[in-house]
């Protein structure tokens, strides 16, 4: 069973902003977990695809993966962990065994949160157009 176009660009969009939202902390790891263990296993492929890259977009490094997993919660010899701290960092979460898939979201969202907020903090400071790098709080949103 697959996703059609429609659905698969609707839970890109959705990885997006849950992404966002947690690398901007208006959203915890623990509640992007949520979103994410509430998709089918076809979806959390397409998710996991997704935030790897935005985690290559944001240019992350070694030093970038090991604060992520750090942040993540999962060991640090857990396969997705393993992958993402190689220099250069190893892709391709979404074939991981399913049992592997949890893990592999809160590595990549915490990855690609530490190098975008210092991608925002340097690329982006005072000067940022990008839509992504201004989200509202879930409450100030139109």
């Amino acid at each position: 069973m697959g996703t059609n176009s429609e659905d698969g660009r609707v839970i890109r969009r959705e990885a997006e902003r849950v992404a966002n939202e947690v690398a901007q902390g208006l959203r915890t790891l623990d509640d992007g977990t949520a979103w994410f263990c509430a998709l089918s296993p076809v979806e959390r492929q397409v998710v996991l695809q997704e935030v790897a890259g935005y985690a290559m977009q944001a240019h992350i490094t070694a030093t970038d993966g090991r604060a992520g997993v750090a942040r993540s919660g999962v060991k640090p010899t857990a396969n997705p962990s393993v992958m993402i701290c190689m220099d250069p960092p190893r892709y391709g979460f979404a074939a991981l065994p399913a049992d592997e898939h949890v893990k592999a979201f809160r590595v990549l969202v915490s990855v690609f949160s530490v190098a975008d907020t210092r991608r925002r903090q340097t690329y982006c400071k005072d000067t940022c157009g990008h839509a992504w790098h201004n989200l509202l709080p879930p409450g100030e949103r139109p």
